[in-house]
């Protein structure tokens, strides 16, 4: 039987990204090629040129800031007029720009890339780890997102899939990953509720979980709620203190900013163990008049982390209420409660879990991997034909249309089990209606203009009638990965219209595919420069190896003219091995191992014909 092709599981995070896969029976952590489990979830254009990604591109982000891209997750499928994205333009140090179509675009050198592209190298860049270790291709993918994101957010999220070269075979919600990581391979039955609080989204869902069904009744979040949001309550307190004594504002400093965000998100970790840390960066900057070079010296409690972030564990809190009152279950209710995402760690985050589920959270999993661990049982679910796993997702937010009034008409509440499919029945507004605008909402408020715009078509062709004479069918479809169609149809001359509803202002199908090929052209470029690495460690040690043969020939020949000839041939190749071991091409390093390769095999027969 032939072996199954390799699958895996991708949580595409904030801060950082993991990647996972199922191992004989059980879903295993994939090790980067760094020989860590984490890949920080950053991208950087290098001073050189090259494009960096992961643990490389964040060693480099103080000194090159406004190249260094992160938390690139919480400006997906986002428009950049909206008010998220303009927060972020305050703060982040790289330069974000508005697209054709109010998609967001970050500037790194002199080029501009959508912020699916950036997520893309940081996919492509988990996909070449997968492939070395399974040593082949690995086309195959099921990817997570935040179970609050919107409809434009998870096809972006899919089409940062695509551009990394990989078959997306189904996108998931985080907690309902987490819970699947948990729940697989026990007897677990009942209810459970995932908390999930990672670099930049909140998440909470509850799911009924009964004999390998994972059945989500409610799900709830944030987009944007997370740890940078914590990392940046830091930072505004240093910087409002440190301008209160200096007069002099270090956000319009980008370096500075850079390294502020740093000694933020370490001082953040450190006090999940320790009660107070010291926040020292000696010349931070200089006075705009002159004089001595200044320094922040800070001392951060735990009390004061608590004090600057505690409306923001609070909100967290609300979520959590109102989850629980849409699923209809009390915290009594439930069996267990999961702690997903790092900033669980907090040791303020964890008390207020405990105080309103009034239990304490499982510790059976790891909040950084065990989203990775669950997409692994799902995309081994959907590979696999004797998997016993089952997936009842919801769709987060309702979604409507615009109808006349400015209001919305919701046709699929939030958390309806997907997938699913529902028509109802409209009619014409006005006398003599040729034409209808069928505008897609996403969202829980009743004006129309305070959700979420989609997407929006026209049906054209309608018969001129009086109001309310025309009916118009309109059917929402939303697949397994929550990804939204939307058609409508005129009853009486079967005329119709659809679409896919796709990132509003986001990559067009030709932009997608241009991107692609260009991603393509990297990925093979990547797999070029591991392959260099490789054979320039090999052609290294046969140059080694030569060098400690030639002593022991020039003993064995004793001067002789043969001798002398073979050494100094050896001699030239070494020459030109060293010159292609410190070059760029491929061609011309195996060149030269193939002729040291040579050299040994006829040095030790020499050898061997002389003893």
């Amino acid at each position: 039987m032939a072996e199954r092709e390799p699958v895996i599981g991708i949580d595409l995070g904030t801060t950082n990204s993991v990647v996972a896969f199922m191992q004989d029976g059980t879903p295993t952590v994939i090790r980067n090629r760094s020989s860590s489990n984490l890949t920080p979830s950053v991208v950087a254009l290098s001073k050189t040129g090259k494009m960096l990604v992961g643990q490389i591109a964040k060693r480099q982000a103080i000194t090159n800031a406004t190249d260094t891209v992160y938390a690139a997750k919480r400006l997906i499928g986002r428009k950049f007029s909206a008010p998220q994205t303009q927060d972020a333009v305050k703060v982040l140090p790289y330069t974000l720009h508005a697209g054709e179509h109010d998609d967001i675009r970050i500037t790194l050198g002199d080029k501009q890339y959508s912020v699916p592209e950036i997520s893309a190298m940081v996919l492509r860049e988990l996909k070449l780890d997968a492939e070395a270790f399974f040593g082949q291709p690995v086309r195959k993918a099921v990817i997570t997102v935040p179970a609050y994101f919107n409809d434009g957010q998870r096809q972006a999220t899919k089409d940062a899939g695509r551009i990394a070269g990989l078959e997306v075979l189904r996108i998931i919600n985080e907690p309902t990953a987490a819970a699947l990581a948990y729940g697989f391979g026990k007897t677990v039955n009942g209810k459970i509720a995932v908390f999930d609080l990672g670099g930049g989204t909140f998440d909470v869902s509850v799911l009924d979980v009964s004999s390998g069904v994972f059945d989500v009744i409610a799900t709830g979040g944030d987009t944007y709620l997370g740890g940078e949001d914590f990392d940046n309550r830091i930072i505004e307190w240093l910087v409002f203190d440190f301008a209160r004594e200096n007069n002099l504002d270090l956000r319009k400093d980008r370096m500075a900013l850079q390294r502020l965000k740093d000694a933020a998100e370490k001082a953040k970790i450190e006090l999940s163990n320790t009660k107070e840390t010291q926040i020292n960066l000696p010349f931070i900057s200089s006075p705009p008049g002159g004089g001595a070079a200044l320094h922040l010296q800070k001392t951060l409690t735990r009390d004061k982390l608590e004090e600057l972030c505690g409306d923001l564990i609070s909100r967290t809190v609300s979520i959590c209420e109102q989850v629980l009152v849409e699923a209809k279950v009390k915290p009594t209710d439930l069996k267990e409660m999961i702690l997903v995402g790092g900033m669980t760690r907090v040791p303020k985050v964890i008390d207020a879990v405990k105080t309103f589920f009034r239990r304490d959270p499982c510790k059976g999993v790891h909040p950084d991997e065990v989203v990775a661990l669950g997409a692994a049982v799902q995309a081994d679910a959907l590979t696999s034909t004797d998997s016993e796993v089952v997936l009842l997702d919801v769709t987060p937010q309702s979604l409507g249309v615009a109808v006349a009034g400015g209001y919305v008409r919701r046709l699929i509440p939030k958390n309806t089990t997907v997938p699913t499919s529902v028509t109802e029945i409209f009619n014409t507004s006005k006398d003599d209606q040729t034409t209808v605008k069928i505008m897609v909402l996403q969202g829980e408020a009743e004006l129309a203009h305070q959700n979420e715009l989609l997407g929006e078509f026209i049906l054209t062709g309608l018969r001129k009638a009086r109001r309310g004479e025309v009916e118009i069918d309109v059917t929402f479809e939303i697949n397994s990965e929550g990804i939204v169609s939307v058609s409508a149809r005129d009853r009486e001359t079967g005329l119709q219209q659809s679409i896919q509803v796709t990132a509003s202002g986001g990559l067009t199908e030709d932009e997608l595919k241009r991107i692609m090929e260009e991603q393509a052209d990297m990925l093979l470029e990547a797999r070029s420069g591991e392959e260099l690495t490789a054979k320039r460690a090999e052609l290294k040690a046969l140059m080694k190896e030569v060098e400690g043969l030639i002593p022991q020939l020039d003993k064995a020949t004793q001067g002789s003219e043969f001798g002398r000839d073979a050494i100094a041939k050896a001699k030239t190749a070494l020459e030109a091995a060293r010159k292609a071991a410190e070059g760029p091409l491929l061609v011309r390093v195996n060149e030269s191992a193939d002729t040291l390769n040579r050299t040994v095999s006829l040095f030790k027969g020499v050898l061997e014909r002389i003893k």
